[in-house]
């Protein structure tokens, strides 16, 4: 942001914080029955967020709670996606190998070329319909209600 003087580290600390609060954001409406419907099918789901965001707080605050087997955020791991130990750890913390999983992210560069260079296989979410990039053996959907027909 730059900036000099009285107040200049406050502001920034208070920024910081603030877009920490989950209350700011809303959830795409048919995630939370979706995450529900999967957990309830027995897959396990991870969460592997690029955030310095409390993941714990993030599933209460959006009643998602007991749906994760793992969730990691960057900023408690070390390394943010795409490095391959935020993967590594979460699969082994699901306690499953690589071409076993399935990254379902937003980004080719961050959530989906991370995934594949460990031989997960990815999904890319694309809400407005265009694959941005995503290579051609990567399905492409634009709600999580497309996820289960690529499981």
């Amino acid at each position: 942001m730059g900036g000099h003087g009285e107040g200049v580290l406050a502001a920034s600390r208070e920024l910081y914080d603030e877009w920490a609060a989950c209350h700011h954001f809303t959830m795409y409406e048919e995630v939370p029955d979706v995450l529900r419907e999967l957990h309830g099918s027995g897959y396990k789901i991870g969460l592997i967020s690029n955030t310095q965001r409390s993941l714990s707080t993030f599933e209460h605050h959006f009643a998602l709670d007991g749906l994760f087997s793992v969730a990691i955020s960057s900023s408690e791991h070390g390394f943010m996606k795409p490095h391959p130990s935020i993967f590594e750890k979460g699969l082994r913390q699901a306690g499953v190998v690589a071409e076993e999983a399935v990254m379902v992210g937003d980004s080719v560069p961050h959530d989906i070329e991370g995934a594949l260079r460990l031989g997960m296989r990815g999904i890319l979410v694309a809400r407005s319909g265009l694959s941005r990039g995503a290579p051609p053996d990567v399905p492409v959907i634009q709600s999580l209600r497309e996820l289960k027909n690529h499981l």
